[in-house]
């Protein structure tokens, strides 16, 4: 669907960082005081697009469901800016009304950095609907969004078995086809963690053939790594009988 080049304001560092790494919710003792959020709430409405951005993303910090439905409006917003802060807001304030909203703007925005955000807000949202563009957008989309839907699949868990079931396939074909490296750590992290909510049973045997063959084939010594260690957090029997046999070979 899109295309990696399709966003020459995403470089590869950027790209593929986590939506985490710069939107931290206020530790309970830090110095910096939280924004008023009587304030913030009417600043969401403010006609200027710098207020309604500062607005947003405050509520990346604030939680206060009366934001929220302030906040899907915003993702229409004509300034990117505003959408990916919008996104970011949802994720930290989640609802059931916010997930169709955020499918239909995941499908049309233009703005890498808005999908980003919105793929992130779709894993926070933990509902069933979140796991069919999800894993579209894992298939699809540019690095950094396929990246940040990887992590958003591991919220599956939370969800239902059926979609623990459902998101695994895409992982696996992430984890053994992506191009991009840091997509199949991502995805070989997410299936480790998916892994440990699973039965016994031909999904999760099919999961940890591919973390074996990650970890057996991949050319990427971060990935086979991110495998060995999915392997070793699910504590699979097959998964670490390989371990030690190439650990012994001197393999590494």
């Amino acid at each position: 669907m899109y295309d990696d080049d399709d966003l020459s304001l995403l470089d590869l560092e950027e790209e593929l960082e986590s939506p985490l790494d710069k939107i931290e919710a206020l530790a309970a003792d830090s110095e910096v005081p939280k924004p008023d959020p009587e304030v913030m709430l009417a600043l969401l409405e403010n006609s200027a697009a710098q207020q309604r951005m500062l607005a947003a993303r405050a509520f990346c910090d604030l939680e206060d469901a009366r934001a929220t439905p302030r906040l899907i409006r915003l993702l229409t917003d004509t300034c990117p800016l505003v959408r990916v802060s919008a996104a970011y807001g949802i994720g930290r304030n989640p609802s059931p009304e916010a997930v169709e909203p955020l499918i239909t703007q995941l499908q049309r925005d233009w703005n890498g950095y808005v999908r980003k955000g919105v793929v992130w807000a779709l894993g926070n949202c933990r509902d069933r609907r979140c796991l069919s563009p999800l894993a579209d957008a894992l298939k699809t989309d540019i690095s950094a969004v396929r990246l940040w839907a990887a992590s958003a699949l591991v919220q599956m868990a939370d969800v239902s078995y059926e979609t623990i079931v459902g998101a695994i396939p895409p992982l696996i074909e992430a984890l053994l086809q992506d191009p991009v490296a840091a997509v199949r750590s991502n995805s070989a992290w997410a299936i480790g963690q998916l892994c440990r909510e699973l039965p016994s049973n031909v999904v999760y045997a099919a999961a940890i053939d591919a973390l074996i063959q990650a970890f057996a084939e991949d050319k990427d010594l971060g990935v086979r790594e991110d495998a060995k260690a999915s392997l070793l957090g699910v504590g699979d029997p097959r998964g670490l009988q390989l371990i030690e046999t190439l650990e012994q070979e001197g393999w590494f």
